[in-house]
């Protein structure tokens, strides 16, 4: 963790998911590298759209207003170079958000810097800078179009809702659930209630929103976290336990077993939801910001 970084919650972004470049995406990919620099140094002073992560960025920063000392820093990644990356800057100047550091890769994977910047949290378009960050132990995801283009929420809070399994908590008994099925499952967690879960990738992320949290009122936070887990009665034993074990407050806990989270996510009114499974995911999009983590034994064979 940088000098100076020690007591923020930080949070690094890639310059795809802040904002909308699929149209100079495109000319990367059907025109080349020498086409794609000259088109971004062309249209360096077009404001480009905002992008997926957009939202959850800017309500991150503005956190900052509430406090007396900024306690949130997010960090902007990008495999673009500075030449190209300047039409990015002016776009962050322009929208007025505080990001004051960057990473311009040239072209190369800036997965590297996230540890270097003592990141919590990655949001990238780009699967694979995700799974090497995760590899490398911080909580990561891929971020989601979304099928539906929803209103921006008015709600005076910034929503964060996770999966259990493979995001918050280990994968150690999803792993149960994937090869013996579910009365195997039951009959584990049942068995390991009193026994807590080791921490998922999503952890020490959670675990630093959570202080963050507490530098606010209790009875009106501008963050609410919730738990959203297809695990229902009597598995949710553990994970209460769990989180009481870890001294980790969840704001809200839905134990579906095994309906389609998509419609409890809006009625939460997620600003994102976390989850390890692709499907889940897709689904969730339908509704909310989603982002997948490529971890575990649902993703072993992507890997």
């Amino acid at each position: 963790m940088p000098k100076g970084f020690e007591d923020k919650l930080v949070v690094a972004i890639s310059s795809r998911a802040l904002f909308n470049l699929d149209d100079s995406h495109q000319v990367f990919e059907t025109q080349g590298l020498d086409a794609y620099q000259q088109y971004q140094i062309d249209r360096e002073d077009e404001v480009l759209d905002k992008g997926e992560a957009f939202n959850i960025v800017e309500r991150l920063l503005k956190l900052n207003d509430l406090l007396k000392e900024p306690r949130v820093e997010v960090i902007l990644l990008s495999r673009n170079s500075a030449d190209t990356g300047l039409r990015i800057f002016n776009s962050i100047e322009h929208y007025g958000l505080n990001i004051r550091r960057a990473a311009f890769s040239g072209g190369a994977s800036p997965y590297n810097y996230v540890s270097a910047f003592g990141c919590h949290l990655f949001l990238s378009t780009h699967a694979e800078d995700v799974r090497r960050a995760l590899e490398n132990g911080v909580a990561a995801a891929t971020l989601l179009p979304r099928s539906k283009k929803s209103e921006q929420s008015t709600q005076r809070e910034l929503r964060f809702a996770f999966d259990g399994d493979a995001v918050l908590f280990s994968d150690e008994a999803e792993q149960i659930y994937k090869q013996q099925g579910l009365e195997a499952f039951t009959a584990s967690e049942v068995e390991a209630a009193d026994r807590p879960l080791s921490g998922g990738p999503f952890k020490p992320f959670l675990s630093a929103l959570n202080t963050l949290q507490r530098e606010f009122p209790s009875d009106a936070p501008p963050i609410r976290t919730a738990l959203v887990t297809a695990r229902s009665a009597p598995a949710h034993k553990r994970v209460i336990r769990t989180l009481r074990e870890w001294n980790i407050r969840i704001d809200e806990s839905l134990f579906l077993g095994g309906l389609e989270k998509g419609e409890f996510l809006k009625a939460y009114g997620a600003d994102v939801f976390f989850d390890d499974q692709q499907s889940h995911c897709e689904s969730a999009s339908e509704h909310v910001p989603a982002g997948h983590v490529p971890h575990g034994i649902a993703n072993a064979s992507q890997a």
